[in-house]
């Protein structure tokens, strides 16, 4: 049988319209277990986990400073098993961008945000995580300037 469609790419196009896409946002800084546990947990939720982090410009914008770089961020969330792609979060508004251009099928972010999405809920299911109990970045933070 011979065809003229290299298969290659008409494999990857058939695998990407079965998976299930799932999408999270944050600024992953200090990293530590609740972090690791939510990027389990919304894995967990389909095939593919892209993870927005906040670029250094939005946190500054947010009033947030962080100890390590947008890159260096990125680069720490690309090694983890349970991430399949980072993007940088820009500000408030692409998240609807995301979504459709990205075909993403479950927003995830921690429960800290309940309700504050399900605007979403039009394009894509939402879901809101149990923050993990006694652990937080800005524990970690004030834990340091303490010692």
């Amino acid at each position: 049988y011979k065809t003229t469609t290299p298969l290659l790419p008409f494999c990857q196009t058939l695998k990407s319209s079965f998976m299930k896409k799932v999408i999270t946002y944050g600024t992953f800084d200090l990293l530590h277990h609740g972090h690791i546990r939510l990027l389990e947990r919304a894995r967990a939720l389909g095939d593919h986990l892209t993870v927005a982090v906040s670029t250094d410009e939005f946190n500054l914008g947010k009033g947030k400073v962080c100890t390590y770089t947008y890159s260096e961020r990125a680069h720490i969330l690309e090694a983890i098993r349970y991430v399949d792609e980072v993007i940088p979060e820009t500000n408030w508004e692409q998240k609807i961008t995301d979504v459709k251009e990205r075909e993403i099928d479950v927003f995830v972010i921690g429960d800290d945000w309940e309700g504050k999405f399900d605007f979403l809920k039009e394009h894509c299911e939402v879901v809101y995580l149990p923050r993990t109990a006694g652990i937080s970045t800005t524990q970690i933070k004030s834990s340091l300037s303490e010692s």
